[in-house]
């Protein structure tokens, strides 16, 4: 875990918030306090005491304008002695997206689908044999992603099971918990999914051009399958259709 040790109250606001955006699992406690028995990193400034010495933890220091770059030294230390690098993705148009560092979670993101590829590709820029886990479930979003990553090792995972119940006020988890249990399951391997679009599938997309177009537009089949395969978006089809 990730531990926050710092008076100086920038560098405190600046990585606490950090790593909140990256959900990434974290405490804080007062410079020179005792550390938590599962602290692996501790951020501080330069000019704060010294943890205790024996204690198995690194140390990343920085002032407030350095906070990012020592939150990203921190995740690295952090990803390194904790094992492979796993990514769950359960997809969609906004998939869910966790990094797991063994059994760690140190990442998580719920992005649109358009940002899926390159946050995990950020994600792993570091690691030594990063593996990519991709929910069987959303077949037409799931197969773009696996197409789009030619340069990482990917899983296909079943996902039967993986999102949980949500309880009161944990509403919109249900992605991210999803791809934090797909990333635990094994996978079959692939490099790519052909995904032949079902009748429903393409009339679902054919139904949200005329709902998103400003003349009451209907693509066709053909353009409607092109959005499917991800070469087109449902306006990039709809100026098409107007061409055509």
């Amino acid at each position: 875990m990730i531990v926050v040790a710092t008076a100086d109250f920038e560098l405190y606001h600046e990585a606490v918030s950090l790593l909140r955006d990256r959900g990434v699992a974290f405490t804080t406690v007062d410079p020179g306090d005792d550390l938590p028995e599962n602290a692996s990193v501790v951020v501080a400034a330069p000019d704060d005491p010294a943890t205790d010495p024996d204690a198995d933890t690194e140390r990343v220091t920085a002032t407030a304008s350095e906070a990012r770059r020592a939150v990203d030294e921190a995740l690295t230390h952090l990803r390194a002695g904790g094992g492979r690098t796993v990514v769950g993705v359960d997809p969609g148009t906004r998939p869910g997206i966790a990094v797991l560092s063994g059994e760690t979670v140190v990442a998580a993101f719920h992005v649109p689908l358009g940002d899926a590829v390159e946050t995990v590709r950020r994600e792993v820029a570091d690691a030594a044999d990063p593996l990519v886990r991709i929910g069987d479930g959303a077949r037409l979003q799931g197969a773009r992603l696996i197409d789009d990553f030619d340069d990482v090792t990917v899983e296909l995972v079943d996902e039967a099971g993986t999102t949980p119940y949500l309880g009161t006020g944990a509403r919109g988890m249900g992605d991210v918990l999803a791809a934090v249990n797909i990333a635990r399951l094994e996978g079959e391997r692939v490099d790519s999914r052909d995904i032949e679009p079902t009748t429903g599938e393409l009339q679902r997309i054919k139904d949200r051009s005329r709902r998103v177009s400003t003349d009451d537009r209907t693509i066709d089949d053909a353009l409607a399958r092109r959005v499917a395969a991800g070469d087109l978006t449902v306006e990039e089809a709809l100026n098409a259709h107007r061409e055509g």
